[in-house]
């Protein structure tokens, strides 16, 4: 770089002598020409280099750029990719040290319908913090009590669809080679003897055959090949119980679409993964009444999915609202057991919100029951999701992260900015997106919207936020 910069100085100077130049007649051409040789030379050099890889591009993922077998494949079929991946920076803090990130995803002024996505860097895949032990606990009570509910593998859908048990066995792996890298004081992993045939270890190493949670002192076996019996369902439930994200797994058909064709959705929260296990994603959209779906979002979602690399994943936030039942009614003794239970380990509803769509499993799919009336702010939850999604190298399958998070509106509320912002992005709903949100049959609406406004008009008379503050900050 510095020979560079001497020959643009150099060029700079000779170049200030063509005036002079002009004035003293025969100095002119060769002084001309000098200048002329050397820009001749710097451009060369520089085009030389343009074609060199920095370093940061040498340390980028590589896939094989999709082999043109993936590139041009038919519709359902995927050659497995050998892909090198960057290196993971270990997080500088203990998992029980690290808050949840405050996302807002909120946006002053009208509701724009997008997809919404971002580049993700490789290091913020899966993002763990001090509620770890609480989201194992409601993930591992979810899996015990409801089963096939929460953790499902369809099978080869003839003609159709090919399985998502490959995939599921392949992403398992992808998680624990990951985690022990990223969070190496909270996971410790054993691998495979140098005899096991397999490529699921990252860098050329055995694959992972064991990883224990330290904290919770918990060790789980990792299933290795789908040929196991079980193996595809129990890999599910490691994954689930190693993060505090749901998992979905899409797979390409013989048709070009995308099918949901395994997952872990242990939180959901306002879906069933029983009303939507198998269907193509445009179905999933369609039969959640995603507004403007059809017009604004099914055309791109088709191709983003078709031509999606496995070196480029992406994320994305939304948000709802979520009534929880008042602490006064959550301690007293319900008859039930199963309901109890269920109360004392979730007591905010982030598995499913009972308060705000009845019981789990009396929920009609595509109908929510109204929740009691007038709610007060101190029940009410903002729940926003961060969602990312990557392809598998081997399998081809994408894969969706969930995290859930909830915050508290009364917490939210002191927020500097936040509530401006969020009274804005509520007024800037259309009339199809406040029915999506519940705005017509939660009874919440006229209450937040005047708590967000009071929480406002007192930070602008502090000085606390000036109006339209936070633009700048999306999606936090």
């Amino acid at each position: 770089m510095e020979i560079f910069s001497e020959m643009r100085k150099s060029i700079r100077e000779l170049w200030l002598l063509l005036p002079i130049a002009n004035l003293v007649g025969p100095t002119a051409c060769p002084v001309a020409l000098l200048v002329a040789t050397m820009a001749f030379v710097y451009l060369k050099a520089r085009r030389l280099q343009s074609n060199t890889p920095s370093s940061k591009e040498n340390s980028a993922p590589r896939a094989n750029r999709m082999s043109n077998s993936n590139k041009n494949r038919p519709p359902g079929s995927w050659t497995p990719s050998h892909f090198t991946y960057p290196p993971i920076s270990s997080y500088p803090s203990e998992v029980g040290n690290i808050k949840p990130i405050p996302y807002r995803p909120f946006r002053w002024g009208e509701y724009h319908v997008t997809m919404g996505i971002r580049s993700m860097p490789w290091d913020e895949w899966i993002e763990l913090d001090n509620q770890y032990e609480a989201y194992h606990r409601i993930r591992a009570h979810r899996i015990r009590t409801r089963g096939e509910g929460v953790i499902r593998v369809m099978p080869d859908n003839t003609g159709v669809v090919q399985s998502g048990a490959a995939a599921a066995v392949e992403l398992v792996h992808e998680l624990v080679e990951y985690l022990s890298r990223r969070y190496p004081t909270t996971f410790s992993v054993t691998r495979h003897s140098n005899t096991t045939d397999s490529t699921f270890g990252w860098e050329g190493a055995q694959p992972i055959k064991t990883i224990t949670v330290v904290p919770l002192n918990v060790t789980y076996d990792v299933p290795l090949s789908v040929e196991e019996p079980g193996a595809a369902v129990r890999a599910l439930e490691v994954a689930a119980l190693i993060i505090q994200e749901d998992l979905a797994l899409m797979v390409e058909g013989l048709d070009g679409k995308y099918y949901f064709q395994a997952g872990a959705i242990c939180v959901p929260g306002f879906w069933r993964m029983q009303d939507k296990i198998g269907l193509p994603l445009d179905q999933i959209h369609i039969t959640g009444d995603v507004p403007r779906y059809k017009e604004k979002l099914e055309m791109s979602m088709e191709r983003f999915f078709q031509r999606m690399t496995v070196d480029k994943p992406v994320v994305r936030n939304n948000y709802f609202f979520q009534v929880i039942e008042p602490k006064s009614e959550t301690n007293s003794i319900d008859t039930n057991v199963s309901i109890r239970e269920d109360k004392e380990v979730d007591p905010e509803e982030l598995a499913w919100s009972e308060s705000t769509n009845g019981p789990e499993d009396d929920f009609i799919h595509g109908h929510r029951k109204p929740s009691r009336p007038t709610p007060g702010v101190a029940d009410l939850r903002l729940r926003s999701e961060r969602q990312t999604l990557r392809r598998l190298p081997r399998s081809g399958a994408i894969v969706f992260t969930i995290r859930t998070y909830l915050t508290p509106m009364e917490d939210l509320g002191r927020e500097p900015g936040v509530p401006g912002r969020l009274a804005s992005a509520l007024r800037g709903w259309g009339r199809d997106i406040g029915i999506y949100k519940g705005k017509e049959r939660g009874n919440w609406w006229d209450a937040l919207l005047g708590y967000l406004d009071a929480c406002c008009d007192e930070q602008l008379a502090q000085g606390v936020t000036a109006e339209g503050a936070g633009k700048e900050h999306y999606p936090l």
